[in-house]
């Protein structure tokens, strides 16, 4: 029996938030979901997470698919500290160590559909599914539903997102301006801090 496996690629991307960093593996590692650590205490559930913690530098981890998003203190310079954090990422899934513990699970994502969804907060989190969902992916974050009320829609926003100097201006242009086209009951788009 072979037990080697195939090496991990892992590069890095920058994303719109000069404090946080994608680093893109050809591993999928939460698909489907995901999840975010702003703590050592957080990341109890989570080998990968807790060793990352374990540069200095690094203040939250965030993990989607196959992208680790990294947010590190503002004393440290991404270039001084990619080429450790990429080669440490490789050696350990090369390692095949366990990113997750055995049962841990997410919270519910907030855009899933609900039973009790009235049709405006369906409309909402359709349209954050299909319209803002992949290009916040893109860049590294997520955006999360967290309540609609009296034409407030309250979002959630992880990984790059949290802490984005222009993430403002991509709630307020971007998000709240779609869902105002879309949906005519919404009157504005606020974030929540996690």
């Amino acid at each position: 029996m072979n037990t080697t496996s195939i090496p991990v690629t892992v590069y890095s991307e920058m994303t719109p938030n000069p404090e946080s960093m994608k680093f893109v593996c050809d591993r999928m590692l939460l698909e489907s979901d995901s999840v975010e650590f702003s703590s050592l205490q957080d990341a109890i559930d989570c080998p990968l997470a807790l060793a990352l913690f374990d540069f200095p530098f690094v203040k939250g981890v965030f993990i989607m698919n196959n992208v680790i998003t990294l947010t590190k203190d503002s004393a440290t310079e991404w270039n001084d500290v990619i080429p450790t954090i990429r080669q440490f990422i490789k050696l350990y899934l090369d390692d095949l160590k366990p990113v997750f513990n055995i049962g841990f699970q997410v919270k519910q994502d907030g855009n899933a559909p609900q039973l009790d969804d009235n049709e405006v907060i369906g409309k909402i989190k359709e349209a954050l599914d299909t319209y803002v969902k992949p290009a916040v992916e893109m860049d590294g974050g997520a955006i999360q539903f967290k309540s609609y009320h009296e034409g407030i829609v309250t979002l959630m926003l992880k990984g790059s997102c949290s802490g984005c100097p222009s993430s403002a201006i991509t709630l307020k242009s971007g998000v709240e301006g779609l869902l105002k086209r879309i949906i005519p009951e919404v009157k504005e788009v606020v974030a929540e801090n996690a």
